[in-house]
């Protein structure tokens, strides 16, 4: 029975929990149905209140785009009134162009008008042209070709002039298509030797007393110094100054630099002067190698013999006509390659010859005959190509070139000679080319003035305007050119300019 009666208490415990158990979870579904409901009840609150808010934006969006809208419809219709009012303007211009035009064709159906009446006039007066013709046709046959001839040449004057004008436009145009042309017939202009080259040096002295040290006792010093330089010390009364005169360079160099170095060492013996000679000699040639090979750097010349570079460096003490001719060969070996890269020839070739085409000058007080020859056989002797020695050998005409490359040697070195300040010229043949060029620009009629200027590369001519009109100033110059050409001699090219004014002058009173 007390086992039946616990069983009983945990059966009934057991209901009874599972009772209570179970009436809970409906508690509990009850208030969490409760909650659903009341999120549920919320969810729609905010749902609602964002619908409103997003309405509300919606609308504010729209009349935003709405107010924006409005404006660039505004805006579009000022443009358009600014567009109508520019097309008014415009159809105002037209207006008035079209009536200015109108009256410009009324101007030109008079001129045209007018045309016709001079025409006419013309007819008039050629009729009796030909009426005066038949009167004096009573004359002799070669009286009436002259009387015709005079009336064409005065009519025809002002197209003369015009003629001239178009015939020198049309040169202009033509002259780059020919210019290799006119650089090939232009070589021969220019054939220019040299004839003449300074002979002495001066040293100054610090006084006058040092003459009689240079001259020594008895004079051996100075006959020491002239047996071993080969020079002639000319000692005179020119104050505190001595001349050093040989016709060869070299030496005359070596013997002012030593006579430099003895007027500052003081100890003028025969013994110093033989030491201080033989140092001047190797300095001397130190500054001829150097500068053979300075102008081999400078023109980018290669392979050349060590004597010739040395023969290049003497080139350096030779002058001609004031101009050194180390100098002018450079000039020439970049004038010939210019006008080598411009003909399509062989620019190394010319650059070569140029530079070595008067190589000769070096050895001309030591071999007979001209440098053309002396510096071919030079260059023979020492492997040059034989283009480079025709270039060499015939660029004074001694002999004719044997390709282009010898012509544009040749062509170069009368251009490098006769450029302005190259060459020294006697004052008196600079007068006389001046004043002959004045004379013949004067020569003519209708000429009121005329000047020589830029050291007689250009004259300027002043013509009397009522003596010659335009044309005629045109036909003036042409013929002053040729008049120069034909009777003067005269290096590169000379420029005529004529000068044509009227001037109206009033006073008011």
């Amino acid at each position: 029975m007390f086992l039946a009666y616990i069983l009983l208490g945990i059966a009934v415990g057991t209901i009874a929990g599972i009772y209570i158990k179970t009436l809970h979870i409906k508690i509990l579904e009850q208030k969490a149905s409760r909650c659903a409901q009341e999120i549920l009840e919320a969810a729609h609150k905010e749902a609602e209140n964002i619908k409103k808010e997003t309405l509300l934006a919606a609308k504010e969006e729209i009349l935003r785009e709405k107010q924006l809208l409005e404006e660039e419809i505004q805006r579009k219709r000022r443009e358009l009134q600014n567009f109508e009012s520019r097309l008014l303007r415009r159809e105002e211009n037209l207006e008035r162009k079209m009536e200015q035009l109108e009256k410009k064709e009324n101007q030109l159906n008079e001129l045209l008008m007018e045309t016709e009446k001079i025409k006419q006039e013309t007819e008039k007066l050629r009729e009796k042209e030909m009426e005066e013709l038949h009167r004096i046709a009573n004359l002799s046959w070669e009286e009436a070709r002259q009387e015709v001839l005079t009336r064409v040449e005065k009519t025809l004057e002002h197209e003369v002039g015009l003629k001239i004008k178009e015939a020198e436009e049309q040169a202009r145009k033509e002259s780059e298509r020919i210019a290799r042309e006119i650089v090939t017939q232009a070589i021969q202009r220019y054939a220019a030797d040299f004839t003449a080259e300074n002979t002495v040096s001066v040293v100054t002295l610090p006084s006058d007393e040092m003459k009689g040290r240079i001259i020594g006792r008895e004079g051996r010093n100075i006959r020491t110094f002239e047996m071993i330089t080969g020079v002639d010390l000319i000692i005179d009364d020119t104050p505190e100054a001595v001349i050093i005169s040989c016709f060869d360079p070299i030496r005359r160099e070596i013997a002012r630099i030593a006579l430099e170095k003895l007027i500052l060492d003081g100890r003028i013996h025969p013994a110093r002067i033989e030491e201080l000679v033989e140092k001047a000699r190797i300095q001397v040639e130190e500054k001829m190698l150097q500068e053979g090979e300075q102008a081999l750097f400078d023109t980018g010349i290669k392979n050349v013999h060590p004597e010739i570079v040395k023969l290049l460096g003497k080139l350096y003490f030779r002058t001609s006509y004031g101009q050194n001719v180390l100098q002018h060969s450079k000039e020439v070996a970049h004038l010939a390659a210019l006008m080598a890269a411009e003909l399509g020839v062989r620019v190394n070739i010319a650059k070569r010859a140029g530079l070595l085409h008067d190589i000769g000058k070096a050895l001309d007080h030591e071999v007979e005959g001209p440098h053309a020859f002396i510096g071919a056989d030079v260059a023979r002797r020492y492997g040059e190509k034989e283009e480079i020695i025709n270039a060499i050998e015939s660029h004074h005409g001694e002999v004719e070139p044997g390709s282009i490359e010898a012509v544009l040697v040749q062509a170069a070195d009368a251009i490098s000679a006769s450029r302005p300040g190259a060459r020294r010229e006697s004052l008196e043949v600079y007068i006389k080319r001046l004043e002959q060029l004045e004379k013949i620009a004067s020569s003519f009629e209708g000429v009121e003035k005329s000047y020589a200027i830029q050291a007689g590369r250009e004259v300027r001519i002043i013509v009397k305007p009522e003596k010659l009109n335009d044309a005629q100033a045109a036909k003036l110059a042409y013929e002053v050119v040729k008049r120069i050409e034909k009777e003067l001699e005269y290096p590169g090219q000379i420029k005529v300019t004529v000068i044509r004014e009227t001037r109206a002058v009033e006073y008011a009173k």
